[in-house]
């Protein structure tokens, strides 16, 4: 401490300065903040108030800057001074913006200044610039696992932006279900008719590609390390395995498609009744000609039945729509129609799914004379050496059955995600899943998976992120979709992928909290080896030594600061994030007496999405009640329960927490932050009981970064249960 020296620096741009006291947060910077150097400009972000700030680093041996202005969240390039520790004290968007004009909270207005001032320098004086990952890892490498067209378009995209890439194909052949399609659902103009897939120029240029080594018949037998320095053996059918590192994994699994024996009520196992990739089969043996059944028996008639063991609220199917579905029977109902118009052809449907230049197709296909018919089947039977289609008309409202030669069932789609599947004993698929990783973490042998097996990767707020990092899913296995999506899905998995591996070598965090330097630490000599941390981390950050001490994997790290919520000793912190940063925020103000009917009220606020929504609120005007005090945390997952009751024993007079949803589609960006932080707090109340304070005194919400308007009511509603249950007790004790 003795060789650091801090400052701070106070803006007068966007309007603080007409409306706010500067001279005053001068003082109290100086006097409270102990900030040994001072400075006020006019536009703190203008060339030369950066300037100043850059010169006082230079020539002044400042080390700590604080900086009164705007959000966080806003200027960060301008406000960017990598070798110097900085904090954050939120006037404009905070303060300015959201308390209401008028020279009658000119008080109020000027006291919430004054307190984020106090917060800022006293978070300041608890921070230190993040050194950096020492264990970097510079292994660039990019494995992608899975030969089918995600996996090749993720091999291709990441070779051609640079990097090595090292591909692991289970069969003895590239493509995946895409080389096993006559013909693909249109996707560029003309979208009249279907189009040839592509995917053997795909695998041509990958097989010839220099950056990219193929090995085929092979699957990973064991995947250990971290980003930068993942270790896999590679094992051949012939028992031989390779011994690679990588830096980044890329998981294109695939799918297997819904078996149909488990539709026996629409025919699964009759002669007559095939599945969509069945079909393709066939028609890619017809070559362009008249299809016929497997046993030889020509097609005059045919139905497609969708949503086949799909979007099924029973729980017995799928309980998802696999999406392409309705355009392939399209597209399989054009085979029969150009190979003979004569031949009749129905498309059975309770909801069509044709999205963007779909309607085209669609379009086409009737001209074609395909019939579309909205109806719900209810069973397909045998009816000679053909099949009857039972269904209810839901347009002539009547029972209709049709004789076809052929029955198409749409079944979609399965992730082949691993061991982690979980599917009831008397749903499990003839061949019981294996694993795809076999990594070696604590926490399992695969990715985690949401309930229906699709992998654990969130489609609004992380896409392709699972919850192991530098792993990334692409392609089926992370949701159901189309060969276009697929690519694009395959695309987006290679950028992140080449993140992972760019912020390994630097030591640097990746999603969300990408670039980030700080990493977590641990003083072991207070550690009571409880294994909450170990438990709680979602990302499998953690381990343990042989004497059961933690033991930090910081390049899996995604620095949420999981796992000092979790310490209940607290020996845990990131140099620039800790219990101690955070607490004594809450300990610096200027806490007005019980008489005073100026309640004071915390606001711990997620970073991603509650903070975030407090600052769009700030951008539209919105106004809320100027006597909350917000500060931004990583995660809610981060929240220690010191804090609550640091915040109760020094006088507010209510804590409130913002944070993600959570549970089975949460949006929290470290996935359990939400639900862990919800678990903690519902122990509070034991900690209210014991102050004699109600339990109204702590309250929880679940905020998307989209409640602007929301969290100001928020605020509001829960600034007048203060006032009406009172200022808290605690106040006449400090």
């Amino acid at each position: 401490m003795a060789d650091n020296k801090f400052a701070a620096y106070l803006c007068a741009g966007c309007g603080l300065g007409d409306v706010l006291d500067l001279g005053t947060m001068e003082k109290v910077a100086k006097r409270e903040g102990k900030m040994a150097l001072i400075r006020r400009h006019d536009m703190l972000c203008s060339a030369e108030g950066v300037q100043t700030i850059r010169d006082d680093i230079a020539n002044e041996g400042v080390t700590h800057v604080m900086i009164g202005a705007c959000s966080r969240r806003a200027k960060t390039e301008a406000f960017h001074f990598p070798a110097v520790a900085m904090a954050r004290a939120n006037l404009r968007e905070g303060v300015l913006w959201i308390v209401a004009q008028g020279p009658d909270h000119d008080e109020v207005r000027q006291e919430m200044a004054d307190d984020y001032i106090r917060m800022g320098c006293a978070e300041l004086k608890k921070m230190a610039v993040p050194a950096g990952n020492p264990n970097t890892a510079s292994n660039k490498r990019i494995l992608v696992v899975g030969g089918g067209m995600s996996g090749l378009t993720a091999a291709i995209e990441a070779a051609e932006t640079g990097y090595e890439v090292l591909v692991v194909e289970k069969e003895q052949a590239l493509g995946g279900w895409a080389a096993r399609l006559h013909r693909r659902v249109p996707f560029c103009e003309p979208y009249a008719e279907p189009q040839d897939t592509g995917v053997a120029d795909l695998v041509a240029r990958v097989m010839a590609h220099p950056k990219i080594s193929v090995h085929l018949g092979s699957t990973l037998a064991e995947t250990s390390g971290a980003p930068g320095r993942f270790a896999v053996k590679i094992a051949q059918e012939s028992g031989v395995v390779h011994d690679e590192t990588v830096g980044a994994i890329i998981q294109a699994s695939g799918f297997s498609t819904y078996d149909i024996a488990r539709l026996p009520e629409l025919g699964g196992g009759l002669p007559g009744v095939v599945d969509q990739a069945g079909l393709e089969t066939l028609a890619k043996a017809a070559n362009g000609g008249a299809i016929q059944r497997a046993d030889g028996r020509a097609v005059q008639s045919v139905v497609f039945v969708q949503c086949a063991g799909q979007r099924d609220e029973s729980g017995a199917h799928l309980p998802y729509c696999s999406g392409h579905c309705c355009a392939t029977s399209v597209k399989q109902a054009m085979y029969f129609k150009d190979a003979n118009p004569e031949v009749d052809t129905v498309v059975l449907y309770t909801d069509l799914r044709m999205p963007g230049m779909g309607e085209d197709f669609y379009r086409s296909a009737q001209t074609r004379g395909v019939t579309f018919t909205k109806g719900k089947v209810g069973a397909v039977r045998a009816d000679g050496a053909g099949c009857a289609v039972s269904f209810r008309d839901l347009i002539l409202d009547e029972d209709v059955t049709l004789s076809a030669d052929l029955v198409v069932l749409a079944t979609g789609q399965v992730p082949n995600s691993g061991v982690n599947i979980d599917i009831p004993e008397d749903k499990q698929p003839l061949e019981k899943p294996i694993s795809i990783l076999n990594l070696t973490y604590r926490q399992g042998k695969d990715l985690p998976q949401l309930k229906a097996g699709l992998t654990d990767s969130h489609f609004i707020c992380f896409p392709y992120e699972t919850r192991r990092t530098g792993i990334y899913a692409a392609g089926p296995v992370r949701r159901p979709m189309d060969l276009l999506q697929a690519t694009d899905d395959a695309t987006g998995a290679a950028l992140k992928a080449i993140q992972a591996v760019e912020n390994a070598s630097q030591g640097r965090a990746a999603h969300p909290r990408s670039g980030d330097l700080s990493y977590p630490i641990v003083r072991l000599e207070g550690c009571t080896q409880c294994k909450r941390c170990t438990v709680e981390c979602p990302f499998g950050a953690i381990d343990e030594d042989e004497r059961r001490f933690p033991v930090f994997n910081e390049s899996r790290c995604r620095r949420c600061g999981t796992c000092m919520g979790a310490c209940p000793v607290r020996v845990i912190s990131f140099e620039n994030y800790s219990v101690d940063t955070v607490g004594s925020q809450i300990k610096s103000l200027d806490m007005p007496d019980e008489f005073s009917e100026k309640p004071r009220i915390l606001l711990l606020a997620c970073e991603n999405d509650a903070y975030p929504a407090l600052d769009m609120a700030g951008l539209s005007r919105t106004v809320y009640s100027a006597f909350v005090r917000a500060i931004p945390v990583r995660c809610l997952g981060s929240v220690n329960t010191i804090w609550l009751t640091d915040a109760l024993n020094s006088g507010w007079d209510g804590v409130m927490m913002m944070g993600c949803k959570k549970g089975d589609d949460y949006q929290c960006h470290f996935v359990k932050g939400s639900e862990l932080a919800h678990y903690r707090m519902s122990k509070i109340d034991d900690t209210l009981k014991q102050l004699s304070l109600e339990k109204e005194r702590v309250i929880s919400f679940e905020v998307a970064i989209t409640d602007s308007q929301r969290v100001a009511t928020l605020i509001n509603d829960y600034a007048a249960t203060i006032k009406e249950i009172g200022m808290s007790p605690m106040k006449g004790f400090n």
